[in-house]
């Protein structure tokens, strides 16, 4: 009565569309795998729709009584070398079966051999239900059934077509490692692996999605991160019931703690070297099989601001950097809007000179600085978008070529000032010194919004908008994290690599309010064994 009660409770809390697909494409979850060879064949060729990337290879092993087995795998996702040579080949030539007695025991006896002495790949496993087989067949595995036997034997061969590892497209960087992420999950933490051999560093994996099963890994330090931290991560993730799941953008959205706010609160990073730099600092890393962007969290405004080769050249450049990136993002927000405000509200705030010469290229045009500005803004915003969205050497050419060819025009007609041009130009080249594209998208966006204020009330308007804007920023949380810290809550021992970025000596403690169990980098407990740990 409990486990039919249970049952239907389950049902419940699932979508009609994803009960009518288990209904019509998956076997029930509790259906055991027919000992009959040909009826399992036919059942997951069904289940799959009789595809054309699904290959079946039947033969016969064994003398004298042949048992009949059928390897099954999906093109594409199985690597075919290795299927060959460790799993067909070593079944097919195998002699060791001259037992002349076909029953259960013998079978059973065929079945371990197989397992222990024959197959020669790695990552063996039993399946027992439909479920389970469909899974793992649509995961890469191979699946081996044998005639007269009710289990499968999965064997893991994944491979197919993968892309290599690349340099970093969106961060880029002069000195220090020159590998990004692919889109294959195993890779991913592999070469996270390779920068942090420590036996702390634990992965868990899961399925999200009822229908994709996309598989995910969370990545952290045991040791290092916060108990509470990872636990609120899990049951967020825990929480998420969909049917697809198709990227770490859909992952974000579903566990974010505020999606309605513009400012990212999850760091999305491509370079290997930044998420072992933040799993040391107590983070977690959540990787999305299909997605070359793992997600880093909490995350805080500064981290935005900072760069993987700010740490590769010396402290003093780098802070010069850091400094420069700051100043860029507020003329990224602020620029076109104080040019409004000046122009259309404060002219006595302009020297002299310099309003006269403004006041002259002002001369015939037809719109307000407001207008004047939007439409250079926006024109810019789509060149930069067809610049994106062509082929890459086109694109090129039509932002380049556009850009001058359109600014120029609208000067000689008269539409826009030389100054407006001027304006918006450097608020462009300033977006482009964010490291991060997430919070560069979030300026510009910004930017229309602070407009619109400036072109309402002037400086005043403006000033309104930058408080509302501050204050809500102090309002979000990343995972429980402030999202100012530690400018709010002033935290002065974690400015050293804020704005500025001290010398690695003096970076000696972790963030305080990540990292709540070893802050300090330097304990000298941290290479002793557990035993040696506790006497110390």
């Amino acid at each position: 009565m409990n486990n039919a009660l249970n049952r239907l409770f389950k049902n419940a809390k699932k979508s009609k569309q994803v009960r009518q697909y288990e209904e019509t494409n998956l076997p029930p979850t509790n259906q055991e795998i027919s000992d009959q060879l040909d009826e399992n064949l036919v059942n997951i060729g069904n289940a799959l729709g009789n595809s054309g990337d699904l290959a079946i290879r039947e033969f016969k092993m064994g003398k004298p009584s042949h048992h009949k087995v059928a390897v099954l795998y999906i093109n594409g996702l199985a690597d075919k070398e290795l299927i060959g040579s460790l799993i067909l080949e070593r079944l097919m030539e195998n002699r060791k079966f001259d037992d002349g007695i076909v029953g259960p025991e013998s079978l059973k006896q065929v079945v371990s051999n197989i397992k222990d002495n024959i197959l020669t790949i790695g990552g063996i496993s039993e399946i027992r239900d439909w479920n389970k087989l469909i899974l793992s067949l649509l995961s890469g595995q191979t699946i081996l059934l044998i005639d007269g036997w009710n289990q499968a034997i999965g064997c893991s061969a994944q491979g197919g077509e993968m892309r290599a590892i690349t340099e970093p497209m969106t961060e880029s960087a002069v000195r220090g490692p020159k590998n990004s992420f692919t889109e294959t999950l195993i890779t991913n933490t592999a070469m996270v692996r390779q920068r942090i051999k420590s036996p702390n560093l634990w992965m868990e994996t899961m399925k999200l999605g009822n229908i994709t099963q996309t598989d995910i890994g969370i990545i952290y330090m045991k040791g290092l991160v916060n108990d509470k931290l990872l636990t609120e991560v899990k049951e967020r993730i825990g929480k998420i019931e969909a049917d697809e799941l198709d990227g770490s953008n859909a992952l974000e959205e579903w566990i974010s703690d505020d999606i309605w706010t513009i400012w990212p609160t999850v760091l999305n990073t491509e370079r290997p070297d930044v998420v072992a730099g933040e799993l040391l600092e107590g983070r977690i890393a959540i990787f999305v099989d299909g997605t070359p962007e793992p997600m880093i969290l909490p995350a805080t405004w500064t981290q935005f601001f900072q760069a993987a080769e700010d740490y590769h050249v010396h402290w003093i450049i780098a802070s010069f950097w850091r400094f420069l990136r700051t100043i860029a993002f507020i003329i990224t927000i602020l620029g076109p809007s104080l040019f409004i405000a000046f122009i259309s509200f404060h002219p006595e705030l302009i020297p002299t000179t310099l309003l006269v010469k403004l006041a002259a290229q002002r001369q015939g045009i037809p719109f307000p600085v407001f207008i004047e500005a939007f439409l250079m803004e926006f024109t810019f915003e789509v060149l930069r978008e067809a610049g994106v969205r062509l082929p890459r050497p086109v694109g090129q050419a039509v932002s380049i070529v556009g850009a001058l060819v359109v600014g120029q025009a609208a000067v000689e007609a008269g539409i826009v000032s030389s100054a407006m041009v001027i304006v918006v130009a450097g608020t462009a080249i300033s977006s482009f010194t964010i490291p991060h594209n997430q919070m560069m998208n979030a300026s510009r966006l910004l930017r229309f919004i602070m407009m619109i204020f400036a072109a309402t009330f002037g400086l005043y308007g403006l000033g309104l908008a930058v408080i509302m804007l501050v204050a809500h920023t102090c309002s979000i949380r990343s995972f429980g994290i402030p999202y100012l810290a530690p400018y709010a809550p002033l935290i002065f021992a974690d400015w050293k690599d804020t704005i500025i970025r001290l010398p690695m000596p003096l970076l000696s403690k972790r963030p305080r309010l990540v990292s709540q169990i070893r802050i300090k980098r330097t304990d000298p407990t941290q290479n002793r064994g557990p035993s040696q740990r506790n006497k110390g």
